[in-house]
């Protein structure tokens, strides 16, 4: 096993004595630390092409995106390594809905005790995504959620961003196409989802599951500003499964979106600006280590 961990977890005791308890075992553990964006990725490619089985993402959902893609650039005759996920993040929205456990000793436990089971990803692009793309006000309140605020309040920052940010938001204009549906207009968020939620467990796709080759598709329409207040407060706070709000759901193998203006496109915390974009599931393209029951496998959701 090795794990790669983000470099401002590297002195988490909890983390620490985990790894200890399992090297006790006899198991080989092999840690290395992160320092400049993109380390994760090369961490995880030369894991690969060493023959390593079991590789594990320590961090947030960013870390969890590196290490996948940098598995994804590897250049090996092995077969793939297995993934394990140890929350460390300050939303860590990919683990939470899966169920992982967010105590290190969990999370390790998890990994050495069960099978690991297919799962598909997002592409945009040549970019992979293991939970959620979105744009429009996600973007905006990803990117302007401090780092300092995300250390004090975790998770509920972007809830309070968001709350802060929602009157001075504008829409984007795009044009939406897959397999029976098309859409065009101006629109508040959009979420192409893997997983379900994203910002600190917004939920954005609640049908969506990460094993039946499809991605999840949410758009929600540009709004009277009588009622933007109202209705992104509620999306915030509800999520798009309990809100009071009319949006466009679909579920596609793959979506196209072209825009008049440039976009900003999150992929699990990492921006991409453009303005045309193609997005489609990569079916059982990943080994991962989940919980039985995990609700996002196709036969467990509820």
């Amino acid at each position: 096993m090795r794990i790669i961990i983000h470099g401002k977890q590297a002195e988490n005791a909890d983390l620490r004595a985990a790894v200890e308890a399992l090297r006790a075992t006899g198991r080989e553990v092999e840690v290395r630390v992160t320092w400049d964006a993109g380390d994760g990725a090369m961490f995880a490619r030369k894991a690969c092409e060493e023959g390593v089985r079991t590789i594990v993402a320590a961090g947030g959902d960013g870390t969890l995106n590196e290490v996948v893609s940098g598995i994804f650039a590897a250049v090996t005759t092995h077969a793939q390594p297995a993934l394990g996920i140890l929350p460390l993040g300050t939303a860590n929205d990919f683990a939470r809905s899966c169920g992982v456990p967010l105590e290190p000793a969990g999370a390790l436990q998890l990994i050495t005790e069960t099978q690991p089971v297919s799962i598909d990803l997002g592409r945009l692009g040549k970019r992979l995504f293991v939970n959620v793309a979105t744009g429009g006000f996600g973007v905006q309140v990803t990117a302007e959620t401090s780092e300092e605020l995300k250390r004090i309040l975790g998770a509920a920052a972007y809830l309070l961003t968001g709350l802060q940010k929602f009157t001075s938001m504008a829409s984007s204009q795009g044009r939406f196409r897959g397999p029976g549906f098309a859409w065009e207009g101006n629109f508040l968020v959009l979420a192409v989802g893997n997983g379900r939620q994203a910002g600190g467990g917004h939920v954005l796709c609640p049908e969506a599951t990460i094993n039946d080759g499809l991605l999840d598709v949410t758009v929600l329409p540009e709004i009277a500003s009588g009622e933007l207040g109202t209705t992104l407060s509620d999306l915030l706070r509800n999520g798009v499964g309990g809100a009071e709000f009319s949006v466009e759901r679909a579920r596609l193998p793959w979506l196209e979106l072209e825009s008049e203006s440039e976009l900003t496109i999150n992929l699990d915390g990492e921006s991409l600006t453009g303005t045309s974009f193609r997005f489609e599931a990569q079916p059982r393209a990943l080994r991962v280590h989940l919980p039985p029951g995990c609700p996002l496998l196709t036969g467990n959701a509820a």
